[in-house]
């Protein structure tokens, strides 16, 4: 179990996102927020994009100023085990049931996020267990920071 550190959106697209206490899940998107490139970004399949907060401190303490949102998460979250996170994986977070579908792809709009690593430093392909994941939503519903995350 973890919970929402923090929520993330941009109304006008792009990164960073900014933080939010509360933000409605829909099956296409996080209300609010505002996707540049729908063939990357959003959909049934990509409702969500989630990352760790671990994970981003680690990240911070290797140089990067990455921080929440930088880097395009709609979730950050909190004390979740990032090991457990792959496809397929349901989990709930208040009244919303998401489900796992995949891993982030990280592309050059993140860049600003890392220091002489690159933005590759969170791909899956390249380093396993690093990525920021996408999740369908299967159940809508408002997500609140402090909720927590079960995995189902």
């Amino acid at each position: 179990m973890g919970k929402i550190y923090s929520i993330n959106i941009n109304p006008d697209g792009g990164v960073p996102k900014y933080s939010v206490d509360k933000a409605y899940f829909g099956f296409n998107n996080v209300e609010g927020d505002k996707q540049n490139d729908l063939r990357y970004h959003g959909g049934p399949t990509r409702a969500v994009c989630l990352f760790s907060l671990e994970k981003i401190i680690a990240l911070q303490e290797e140089g990067n100023p990455i921080s929440p949102g930088s880097t395009g998460e709609n979730l950050t979250i909190e004390g979740l085990d990032w090991t457990l996170i792959k496809a397929g994986t349901r989990c709930n977070i208040g009244d919303v049931e998401i489900e796992i579908t995949g891993p982030a792809p990280p592309c050059k709009t993140i860049s600003e996020s890392f220091a002489e690593v690159g933005f590759t430093r969170i791909s899956e392909k390249q380093n396993p267990g690093w990525s920021r994941w996408y999740a369908s939503v299967k159940k809508d519903g408002f997500i609140s920071v402090n909720d927590s995350i079960h995995i189902v």
